[in-house]
């Protein structure tokens, strides 16, 4: 069995808590309130892209704003991202950022994190995503989307995509992360982080009861008791998933994590492994139906691995052979280009600091806007066009680092992306080998871009045998 020790016996100072600005602050900043209370919210809510559009069109790249009761500014473009995210100065508290949209649902989950304590708790989670993890995860992986593709094939002609892929990345990433637990696999669980996850942006921010924000409180704390109750045996019975290790990581000093640590950690790895795969898999499923070119391509690449049947279908994909699926991993890079699945990254100052010509005060609201910087024409041509090959080595090497973050950047670089490609690059592989995926036609999804990407009409589509 795996084990962790953590490299410090006492938390690491965390950055003084740092009001959010008023309006009057940020008054020299170009930009405006919207309505009043709500701000731009709705707007925002309603029609991201078109919101961040409008405002880059009146105020430009650097511009004020009012979303979700927070007065902050956006900064637009690859060079402001790489100023917000890789952050060499810190001046920016990831915490303070996102503690307005996730503080009450997700506390003190890694992204919740800043700085020393941020470093000191990535690098115990970070055993979970280590090669010998990672081959045990992929024979998971496997065995759990051959079956769900075999029954989708089997199933109707035609079924709702959407739904489907996101009850299979939720059981993929409890049975990776939580072992076999039927009390943490259940409805309830799944529910609870529906709630949770609908509550993140919602405009009242208050848990009134009655409001979603009070469900995912009361789904917060059904996942607390669950997981909870779990940890004092996985204590004892050990467990190669990412719960038993965490469960037996200690300090130095032969102290465990406490409880709530491993909670806050677990509750908020299994949202991030389940809802931005779940968008990033739906988009790329329809790209690919929508360019059936590129669909033959890539179920080329996967039956050039020559890797046989097996019980009925495509053989298991082994670990050592994942990168030799280079256009499927150009593929997946595109639909998270064109969707990415968390469009826009809040932080707070901690200091004051300039940018572009202005200057802002500690405490200033900050974002960096994902969406924007992948549909910008002047770096992505066309950019609403599926191109897979605007991936290629060379291509990439030619834009700005940070033209393309889809998991961040910095010392918050996503965690789990090798995860995240692994599990699209064998979803993939089974998927192709086994069907044609198409969509009805004339049909074009209606997306839904806060607070992940994803089709309000669930995406039909209809899995043909190979």
């Amino acid at each position: 069995m795996t084990s962790v020790t953590l490299a410090a016996t006492e938390a690491p100072a965390r950055p003084a808590r740092i009001a959010p600005l008023s309006e009057k602050d940020l008054a020299h900043i170009p930009g405006e309130r919207g309505w009043p209370i709500v701000g731009n919210t709705l707007k925002a809510l309603r029609d991201p892209v078109a919101h961040v559009e409008r405002m880059h069109r009146a105020y430009g790249p650097i511009y004020r704003n009012h979303l979700l009761g927070m007065h902050g500014v956006t900064l637009l473009g690859p060079e402001a991202n790489e100023f917000i995210l890789f952050d060499q100065q810190r001046l920016f508290s990831s915490e303070m950022g996102w503690a307005p949209v996730l503080g009450l649902l997700f506390p003190r989950g890694l992204m919740l994190l800043d700085f020393d304590e941020h470093r000191l708790h990535r690098k115990a989670l970070s055993v979970a995503f280590k090669s010998g993890s990672m081959k045990s995860y992929l024979a998971q992986l496997n065995r759990g989307i051959e079956e769900r593709v075999a029954h989708w094939i089997n199933g109707n002609s035609q079924f709702l995509f959407y739904p489907a892929i996101k009850q299979l990345t939720l059981d993929l990433a409890a049975t990776s992360f939580i072992g076999d637990d039927a009390d943490l696999h259940s409805e309830e669980v799944n529910r609870a982080f529906v709630e949770m996850v609908a509550a993140a942006v919602t405009p009242v921010r208050r848990p009134i009861p009655g409001t979603q924000m009070y469900r995912g409180v009361q789904g917060r704390k059904r996942i607390v008791e669950l997981f909870s109750r779990e940890i004092p045996r996985r204590r004892e019975a050990g467990g190669e998933d990412i719960f038993s290790q965490l469960c037996r990581a200690s300090y130095e000093d032969g102290s465990l994590l406490s409880t709530q640590d491993i909670v806050d950690h677990m509750s908020f790895l299994m949202m991030a492994a389940h809802d931005t795969l779940t968008s990033s898999m739906t988009s790329l499923v329809w790209f690919l139906a929508e360019n059936p070119q590129w669909q033959d391509r890539l179920r080329e690449e996967a039956f050039g691995l020559n890797l046989g049947r097996q019980n009925g279908g495509a053989a298991p994909l082994p670990y050592e052979r994942l990168g030799e699926l280079h256009l499927t991993e150009m593929a997946f890079k595109e639909a998270m280009r064109i969707n990415p699945p968390v469009p826009s990254v809040p932080r707070r100052s901690v200091r004051p600091f300039e940018f572009g010509g202005y200057h802002f005060p500690a405490g200033t609201n900050a974002s960096a806007n994902p969406l924007f910087t992948h549909r910008m024409p002047e770096l992505w041509p066309e950019p609403l066009i599926f191109d897979p090959m605007r991936f290629t080595e060379e291509a990439s090497r030619a834009r700005h680092k940070f033209a393309w973050i889809p998991f961040g950047g910095g010392a918050h670089m996503c965690l789990g992306l090798h995860f995240a490609y692994m599990q699209a690059k064998c979803f993939v592989y089974h998927l192709l080998t086994s069907a044609k995926v198409s969509v009805p036609a004339g049909y074009t999804p209606n997306w839904q871009m806060w607070p992940i990407p994803k089709p309000r009409d669930r995406l039909p589509v209809r899995l043909t045998p190979v």
